[in-house]
């Protein structure tokens, strides 16, 4: 199980990126991904995002 952000709900403030423990998170186009195959579903990402935009897939 990984992490995803709804990229309506996220403000593409950056607070989630450098918090990943694992560096599961980069921008792209604008947007902030998370990339599944990195991602330990730890839940720091969802825990810190202002907007509550990131959660379990």
């Amino acid at each position: 199980m990984a992490y995803k952000i709804d990229p309506s709900a996220c403000v593409n403030c950056g607070t989630c990126e450098p918090d990943c423990p694992v560096g599961a998170i980069s921008e792209n186009d604008g947007h902030r991904e998370i990339d599944s195959s990195k991602c330990v579903s730890c839940g720091t990402c969802a825990s810190v995002c202002p907007a509550t935009a990131i959660s379990e897939e």
